[in-house]
């Protein structure tokens, strides 16, 4: 799946007001820039309106095949699969394919290759209203053990207690209540539909200073054409002390992933074993804050170089 990337362009959304980068990946683009990448932005606003021809104006077009990673905001894989088309037109190729951003941005796409390191999950789309004899269906099957629910990609992890964790699968009241507040939180934004997993005990870290959701030690793989090649604490706050992963199983999965550039977030249990908690799609991945996003560059030119 590798790629040569020795021609490679940055994309980054720009900012509604005066059309220059979003400030929130600003550091991420001077830094681009530093380490040699060219780069262009695009309208998140006219994408998400399915109106390409405006988002990518500013993109222009290249002599030959070009390979580029698109840094910002999540997109809609439909509203992907009009970025990729719109820019491979221009002869800029994204460097995942609209399916490969499909594997790593749903969990249900992913599952198959993880689910011998990550909590057992279940899901089920939604239409319409929520069948909740259908979410019944699938919470029974982890007894009384304790589970989260999400959506496709996200979960309401800030609110704990009301949207994310229910402490037994069982107790269908608490489904429900759990459940239907997640929904309503989501609202528009709520992705295909719903995510059951087995909640795990994970070494502790720190409670979030905000919604004081407990945090736990948890990392952030970066993946390149099946390298690892970069490795973030995931959260900003606490004190992770010594603790470093073993990579060499994650590296092994990582090697089936049918992806080029992911991301793979993974946690260490109370029991000392480690798990993956889930991937994504690495163009749309955050850096943590406290990250150098210098040197994530760096890096980044580093190996789009030796390929």
């Amino acid at each position: 799946m590798a790629h040569n990337l020795n021609a490679m362009r940055i994309i980054f959304c720009d900012n509604l007001i005066d059309r220059k980068v979003d400030p929130d990946f600003e550091e991420e683009y001077k830094s681009a820039v530093a380490h040699g990448f060219q780069v262009g932005l695009i309208s998140f606003e006219d994408l998400n309106d399915s109106n390409i021809a405006k988002s990518i104006s500013r993109i222009g077009v290249s002599d030959e095949l070009e390979l580029a990673i698109y840094r910002g905001w999540m997109i809609h894989p439909d509203k992907y699969k009009l970025l990729y088309e719109g820019l491979l037109k221009k002869k800029v190729k994204l460097i995942n394919s609209p399916e490969e951003y499909m594997t790593c941005h749903y969990l249900p796409l992913s599952y198959d290759f993880i689910k011998e390191l990550t909590p057992f999950t279940n899901w089920t789309a939604l239409k319409g209203r929520v069948d909740f004899d259908k979410v019944y269906e699938l919470t029974s099957v982890f007894n009384d053990q304790p589970i989260i629910v999400k959506d496709y990609v996200k979960s309401q992890k800030h609110n704990w207690t009301e949207a994310c964790f229910i402490p037994k699968a069982s107790d269908k009241e608490s489904v429900r209540k759990v459940v239907s507040n997640f929904i309503d939180l989501q609202g528009e934004g709520l992705n295909v539909g719903l995510v059951f997993r087995k909640f795990e005990e994970l070494e502790f870290l720190t409670n979030h200073s905000k919604s004081q959701m407990p945090l736990t030690k948890e990392f952030r793989l970066f993946f390149l054409n099946e390298r690892i090649i970069q490795v973030f604490n995931y959260w900003d706050e606490g004190d992770y002390g010594d603790t470093t992963p073993d990579l060499k199983k994650f590296e092994s999965i990582g090697l089936t992933i049918k992806s080029n550039f992911f991301t793979m977030d993974i946690a260490k249990k109370k029991d000392g074993d480690w798990i993956i908690m889930e991937l994504g799609d690495g163009q749309v991945s955050g850096l943590p804050d406290n990250a150098d996003k210098t040197n994530f560059y760096r890096v980044l030119k580093q190996n789009t170089l030796q390929q």
